[in-house]
């Protein structure tokens, strides 16, 4: 089972605390994967230059609508960063309407990259909170079919729900989203911002959050997936300290 960690690169200083804390805390994170986030003045790729490739697998997330399909810019940055995986999603709308955007639909620009780079590893994303699930489930196969490796799920709150898609997936085309929820701020801006519907039992504390985090593991264990770990402004020590990778 592969466990990826999610970086958040906000400056220079939070990307080498995290990088630290993964390589003294967490052995068992095998991979970091970047989202790039427009608001931050480092772009996910520039991370690769930070992390040691030789003990982690690294998974720089692109934006489809950052990039003109019917330019080589994205072939580029992956031949400069010699990047061996990546992470294509269609991305949300920029900040600063000033900031170019294109048309750009994700399965295109995955089976454009497909044809370019035969070898690389390319992820998809799937966000079971944003449509019904016959027309996600359906997404996931378009991508897988595109050319898309595997994909990497929003984080789940709710194991009934997770198994449902799980249903839909072969465990290794799948890497199980998980992000600690610990204010009810946090709680209400999911619920608002992503149509998270959070089961009845949720309590916004560490204890409740790790152990839905040790039941995504173990059903990705028993099922052949794999899981991703988007810790968002939370005390990382006292968190991980109650995760069970074994």
């Amino acid at each position: 089972m592969d466990i990826s960690f999610e970086l958040v690169a906000r400056d220079d200083e939070a990307v080498t605390k995290q990088l630290a804390f993964i390589e003294s805390h967490l052995p068992f994170v095998n991979i970091i994967n970047v989202p790039d986030l427009l608001r931050f003045p480092i772009r996910s790729w520039e991370v690769s230059r930070r992390v040691n490739r030789e003990k982690y697998r690294f998974i720089p997330h692109f934006r489809a609508i950052d990039f003109d399909i019917k330019s080589t810019r994205l072939f580029d940055i992956i031949d400069e960063f010699a990047l061996q995986e990546v992470l294509l999603v269609t991305g949300d709308p920029p900040p600063d309407m000033s900031y170019k955007v294109y048309d750009t639909r994700v399965l295109d620009l995955i089976e454009k990259t497909r044809e370019r780079f035969p070898e690389l590893k390319i992820y998809g994303g799937f966000d079971s909170y944003r449509s019904s699930v016959r027309e996600e489930v359906q997404y996931m196969h378009d991508k897988l079919e595109a050319g898309a490796d595997a994909l990497f799920s929003q984080p789940f709150f709710d194991m009934r729900f997770l198994e449902i898609y799980g249903e839909h997936i072969s465990g290794d085309k799948v890497y199980w989203g998980i992000s600690p929820v610990i204010k009810e701020q946090s709680r209400r801006y999911w619920e608002t911002m992503n149509n998270v519907v959070f089961p009845t039992a949720y309590q916004a504390s560490y204890e409740w959050n790790t152990d839905f985090a040790n039941q995504v593991l173990s059903y990705a264990a028993k099922t052949g997936g794999s899981v991703y770990f988007m810790p968002i402004r939370i005390d990382l020590e006292k968190y991980f300290a109650g995760i069970k990778t074994r």
